[in-house]
């Protein structure tokens, strides 16, 4: 009995904003499983930091994400990591 032959579609590669917004959809259903399997939210966001900073490390280097992260004050300050609702 002969199977059919597997068939391979080429895609076209995502673009950036697309890529993030999958990775982001990715990392939201890991954290809720996560969750749901009882990992606390604080150990959850140390690993989640920890494991994002080693990547950039690895791909930018130290001096890099060091200067990255020295922008990071300002940018929490300014809310840009807040996601509190909008009031009406």
């Amino acid at each position: 009995m002969r199977h059919p032959a597997a068939i391979s579609i080429a895609r076209q590669p995502l673009a950036d904003h697309e890529q993030k917004q999958a990775a982001l959809g990715y990392l939201n259903e890991a954290w809720a499983e996560a969750r749901h399997d009882g990992v606390d939210g604080d150990c959850l966001a140390q690993a989640s930091l920890f494991t994002a900073l080693a990547e950039l490390v690895s791909t930018y280097g130290e001096d890099a994400v060091a200067k990255f992260a020295e922008g990071l004050p300002a940018r929490l300050r300014n809310g840009e990591f807040s996601l509190s609702l909008a009031r009406q």
